[in-house]
């Protein structure tokens, strides 16, 4: 079976954070870390790209060591360089980073300050409160620590960032269209609804032979563990570990099937409130009159027969939709289309062009970008041989505990607008953090507050 693109990055990203406990070079954990994104985001799969002898080196992020190494991959299905820095770290130091809000960072402290190599010596450190010794870990962190150790123990199941998930799905979905008799596959679930992160897929098909698809979903070559097989839905889990769902349903009942299992379950609780007070029964094989279906074949016609406006996937979470749907009052969903542009843009590396970005986000049809880690005189240059898009000047500045911005007035005062953050000190109450903000937003230079709520989506971000 070829390995997937995410399988390579998934190793990437692996030796990136051993090498940064280990306390690389920083170049040297970033090259990883942006090779795993480029291979996350190639549209096509890297296996087949080697073996039509394209040049992997030609994409961002991969010169030609981190080739030799992805091919290395493919062929043995795993890396020496990894095995290698594994065997001088101890192993509970990798089982560490499975704790929500433990990244390599605080590994790293947690084993140079307090030799702590496994999450057992974790939980002992964090409710004796020793680790309360090491700067950066307040009280806050602490209890995060041990709520964190908490839910992996219960083996909470992981989420894999939408993008990802996506990706996948297309896979999947595109693996299964190849069924005898298949008629219509749609990704459900999460997913469909759009949701950051997505916990398992869920995939409803219409097809002329249920068992024929069940038993062509268990060929799949990703497939590392049927967890259950029927006539009309089977389980598995894939290498990447994510849980697949699938459900053959009739054809006519195909809209309300789709409807039920996209949810959300508070969007479905509420449509099934509505249609009791109206004397009907819904479920996922259709709206019922007694025992008459009178609406199943798709959810527009399930929603009208309701007297509801059709709601989109991504509005379905029972916050006043189907109020504003009665009423003929949805919102209008943002396209791609409404983007004119994107003010936060990161180089992929220090000598990127300014005017091959500036083509890329045009060919997106956007007609500005902010770009930060460039002389205002590089983007002046750039501009200049622009046409009907402007490049604008920025700069991430760290917000201080004293609510004061790390750059200099001076610097300030050439930026088209600031992208200001809190770096550090994140252990501070809310009322000091929260007055640190808006210290912070009284400075005339002050325009946009990144992470205003510190959530972290998917790994990475610790």
């Amino acid at each position: 079976m070829p390995v997937q693109n995410i399988e390579v990055a998934q190793t990437f990203t692996q030796l990136a954070d051993l090498l940064e406990i280990q306390g690389a070079n920083p170049f040297r954990v970033r090259a990883y870390r942006t090779a795993a994104q480029t291979l996350i985001e190639l549209p096509e799969n890297v296996y087949e790209i080697v073996e039509n002898h394209g040049k992997l080196e030609e994409y961002p992020g991969i010169g030609k060591d981190l080739a030799t190494k992805i091919q290395e991959i493919l062929e043995t299905g795993h890396l020496e360089a990894l095995d290698e820095v594994q065997a001088h770290l101890p192993k509970g130091l990798l089982e560490m980073l499975q704790i929500p809000r433990v990244g390599p960072k605080r590994v790293k402290l947690l084993y140079d300050k307090l030799k702590i190599e496994s999450i057992e010596e974790l939980r002992k450190a964090a409710e004796s409160k020793a680790i309360l010794k090491i700067r950066g870990f307040g009280e806050k962190t602490r209890l995060e620590i041990l709520e964190g150790i908490q839910k992996l123990e219960k083996e909470e199941k992981k989420k894999t960032p939408l993008a990802q998930a996506e990706k996948t799905a297309a896979e999947v979905c595109g693996y299964l269209l190849k069924a005898p008799g298949i008629q219509k596959v749609t990704a459900a679930g999460s997913l469909r609804r759009l949701k950051e992160e997505v916990a398992d897929l869920d995939i409803v098909v219409t097809a002329k032979k249920p068992e024929a698809v069940m038993d062509h979903l268990l060929r799949y070559e990703n497939v590392a563990k049927v967890v259950s097989k029927g006539k009309t839905r089977s389980t598995v889990n894939l290498r990447t570990g994510m849980q697949v769902d699938v459900r053959v349903v009739a054809d006519e009942s195909y809209g309300a099937a789709l409807l039920y299992f996209t949810g959300s379950k508070a969007h479905n609780i509420e449509l099934r409130a509505m249609a009791q007070k109206r004397k009907l029964k819904i479920n996922e094989y259709g709206v019922f009159k007694g025992a008459k279906s009178v609406a199943s074949k798709t959810e527009k016609e399930i929603y009208e027969y309701l007297g509801l406006s059709y709601i989109e996937p991504e509005l379905r979470e029972n916050r006043g939709e189907i109020e504003a749907a009665g009423t003929d009052k949805l919102p209008r969903l943002l396209k791609i289309s409404d983007i004119a542009g994107d003010l936060h843009i990161h180089l992929a590396s220090p000598d990127q062009s300014l005017i091959e970005i500036a083509q890329n986000a045009q060919r997106r049809g956007y007609s500005y970008i902010g770009v930060s880690g460039k002389s205002s005189k590089e983007i002046d240059q750039a501009n200049s041989k622009l046409r009907d898009f402007q490049i604008l000047k920025t700069a991430k500045v760290a917000i201080r505990e004293d609510g004061s911005l790390s750059l200099p007035e001076k610097e300030l005062s050439q930026l088209d607008y600031t992208i200001c953050y809190l770096a550090d000190a994140l252990e501070l109450s809310r009322e000091k953090q929260t007055d640190r903000v808006l210290r912070a937003m009284e400075n005339p230079y002050f325009t946009i507050l990144s992470r205003p709520t510190g959530r972290l989506v998917g790994d990475g971000y610790s």
